[in-house]
C-alpha cells in the first residue's frame, strides 16, 4: 500500500507540510494495527473515522441528535487538525 501513496504537493512545492500530511500514513498504520503510532502520525485520525462513520450511518438511519453531534465532531476535528498543523509547523522546531 505504501507504494501507491500520493505525495504532498504542498510539501514538494513550498517545503512545509499541509494540514493533511500524515493522514495516509496514519491509515496504513491503523491497518497494520499500530494504533498509537497512527495517533502520533495524525492526531485527528480517530475522530475523523468517528465523524465519517456517523455521517455514513446517518444517511441510512436518521438519529435524533445526529446533526448536532456531527457539527460538534466537525468543529473538534477542525481544531485538532489546525492545532496539529500549528504545532508541527511553528512549535516543534
Amino acid at each position: 500500500m505504501e507504494d501507491f501513496m500520493l505525495p504532498c504537493l504542498n510539501k514538494k512545492l513550498f517545503g512545509i507540510e499541509c494540514m493533511g500530511c500524515g493522514m495516509q500514513r496514519s491509515v496504513i498504520l491503523i491497518f497494520k494495527g499500530e494504533f498509537v503510532e497512527a495517533f502520533y502520525m495524525y492526531p485527528a485520525i480517530f475522530s475523523l473515522i468517528l465523524l465519517f462513520s456517523l455521517i455514513v450511518l446517518n444517511t441510512f438511519k436518521n438519529f435524533r441528535y445526529a446533526s448536532k453531534i456531527i457539527t460538534i465532531l466537525a468543529i473538534l476535528n477542525g481544531l485538532i487538525i489546525v492545532g496539529n498543523f500549528v504545532f508541527k509547523t511553528f512549535l516543534n522546531h
